[in-house]
C-alpha cells in the first residue's frame, strides 16, 4: 500500500470518485494512511487484520453501521470483507460493501472448499442484506472468472480455481439473488479484463480475465453516487 500512495493520490485527484473500496492493502488499522485520504475529503473504514483488507470511504459522510467480516465462522479470522452505509443524494442511503473472496487454488484441496464454502457465506449474507429493502452494491475482488467470454483464452484456465464449474455456478448463485452486473450491463462486448499477469506480457498482449465486479441491487433510483474498486 504505501508504495503505491502516490499513485493512488494522484489517480484520486483526476478521478475524483465518491466510494473507493480497496483490498488487499496489507495493512492493519493503526498502519492504513488514513491521513492522506483524510485530506482529500474522505472518512475510512479499514478492517483489522494485516495480510487482507478491504475498506469503503466516501467524501459524503462517514461511513455508518460497519460490519466487518462476514458472520463468524470457527477459524477463519481473514479480514475478506466490510460493508458500510453512506448516504447518497438526497439523504438516501446506499449499502456498500468491499469483497475479496478466496483465491482457492489448487483445486480438489482444502482452500478449494474455503473458496466454495466462503462464497456460500456470502450468498447467506447478501440475502439477509436484501431483506432491508435498501440500495445494495456489492464490489471488489471475487476472484470468479464467470463466462469464457471473461478471458482471453478459456483452456488457459481450464485447470484454476477461479474457473471451475464449482465456483461459476456459486458465482451465479449470487447474481441470481435479484443483483445486477453492473460492467454487463454497460458493456456487452466480449473479452473485457479488470487483471492481468505481471508475466509473459500479458498487459501488452491483453491476455487479462475478469475478476472484479460489482454487482448491484435494489438500484431503482440514481444514488448520485460513483464507486471505484
Amino acid at each position: 500500500m504505501k508504495a503505491r500512495l502516490d499513485t493512488v493520490k494522484s489517480w484520486l485527484v483526476e478521478a475524483a470518485p465518491d466510494i473507493v473500496c480497496l483490498q488487499e492493502i496489507k495493512t492493519t488499522d493503526e498502519g492504513f494512511p488514513a491521513e492522506l485520504f483524510e485530506s482529500l475529503g474522505y472518512n475510512c473504514a479499514v478492517t483489522d487484520k494485516r495480510a487482507i483488507t478491504g475498506w469503503p470511504s466516501s467524501p459524503s459522510g462517514p461511513p455508518e453501521d460497519v460490519v466487518k467480516g462476514l458472520p463468524a465462522v470457527e477459524g477463519d479470522d481473514h479480514a475478506r470483507y466490510i460493508e458500510a452505509v453512506v448516504p447518497g443524494e438526497s439523504g438516501r442511503i446506499v449499502r456498500v460493501a468491499s469483497i475479496y473472496a478466496p483465491n482457492g487454488n489448487p483445486p480438489g484441496t482444502e482452500r478449494f472448499a474455503y473458496k466454495l464454502a466462503w462464497l456460500e457465506r456470502l450468498h447467506h449474507h447478501i440475502r439477509h442484506l436484501l431483506t432491508f429493502e435498501e440500495p445494495l452494491i456489492l464490489v471488489g475482488d471475487y476472484n470468479v472468472i464467470p463466462t469464457p467470454d471473461d478471458c482471453h483464452d478459456p483452456r488457459a484456465w481450464a485447470g484454476d480455481a477461479l474457473f471451475q464449474p464449482e465456483t461459476r455456478a456459486a458465482f451465479r448463485r449470487i447474481s441470481n439473488l435479484g443483483l445486477t452486473d453492473a460492467f454487463r450491463a454497460c458493456h456487452a462486448e466480449p473479452h473485457c479484463y479488470t487483471f492481468w499477469d505481471y508475466q509473459a506480457g500479458a498487459w501488452v498482449k491483453d491476455h487479462g480475465i475478469r475478476i472484479d465486479h460489482c454487482l448491484v441491487g435494489r438500484l431503482r433510483q440514481p444514488t448520485g453516487l460513483s464507486v471505484v474498486t
